[in-house]
C-alpha cells in the first residue's frame, strides 16, 4: 500500500503563530489541495497528523476542529482529492506520546491501517514534524512553507532531510519516484 502521512498547519493550510481557531481561518496553501489529489490518482493513501494543543488551551472546540476538517474535506473534494484520516493531538504540553515530536501519531496510523512505515512519505514544515517521522521509521521530508524556512537552520545533525519549496514540489519528487 502506498500511504502518505501529512502535518495540517503549514503544509496544507496557511499557518498562525495564534492558531487556526475557524473555518474562516482555515485557507489551503495554493496548489497543496491539488497536490494531494495528484497523489491520489497515483494510488496513494493520505492521512493527516496533526498537533491540535488550541483544543487543551481553550482557543477552540472539538466542534471547531471538526469544521475546519469538513471544510478542508470539501475543498478537496472539488479539486478530486481526498484525505482518508485525520489523526491529531489534543493535549498541550510534550508529557503525552501523541504530540509530536513524540511519534504516538504515527504509530497509530500505522496500527489502525495495519501498515509499516517504513519508507513512508512523511511531509512537514517543523522539526517536530521530522522528529515524529524519524522516531516511527517513516521518511521525513521538509517543505519550506509554514514554519518550515524557520526549520532549514534547526537541521543540523539530521542527515539528509529533503526539502521542498511546498507541498506541491514534494508531491512530484514523489510521483517521479513511483514513475521510475
Amino acid at each position: 500500500m502506498k500511504l502518505v502521512i501529512l502535518d495540517r498547519d503549514g503544509v496544507i493550510n496557511y499557518d498562525s503563530p495564534d492558531y487556526i481557531k475557524s473555518v474562516d481561518e482555515w485557507k489551503a496553501i495554493p496548489g497543496s489541495l491539488e497536490a494531494i489529489a495528484r497523489l491520489n490518482q497515483a494510488g496513494y493513501r493520505v492521512v493527516v497528523a496533526s498537533n491540535q494543543s488550541g483544543v487543551a488551551r481553550g482557543l477552540f472546540t472539538l466542534d471547531d476542529l471538526n469544521q475546519i476538517h469538513n471544510k478542508m474535506h470539501r475543498q478537496l473534494a472539488e479539486v478530486g482529492g481526498t484525505i482518508e484520516a485525520i489523526f491529531f493531538c489534543p493535549h498541550s504540553g510534550d508529557s503525552c506520546n501523541c504530540r509530536k515530536p513524540h511519534p504516538g501519531l504515527f504509530h497509530d496510523i500505522a496500527e489502525r491501517l495495519g501498515v509499516s512505515l517504513a519508507r513512508t512519505p512523511a511531509i512537514g514544515d517543523s522539526l517536530r514534524d521530522l522528529q515524529a517521522a524519524i522516531a516511527s521509521r517513516a521518511r521525513p521530508m521538509l517543505v519550506l512553507t509554514g514554519k518550515g524556512r524557520q526549520t532549514v537552520q534547526d537541521l543540523e545533525g539530521f542527515g539528509d532531510v529533503p526539502i521542498y519549496e511546498d507541498l506541491s514540489h514534494a508531491v512530484n519528487a514523489i510521483l517521479s519516484e513511483t514513475s521510475l
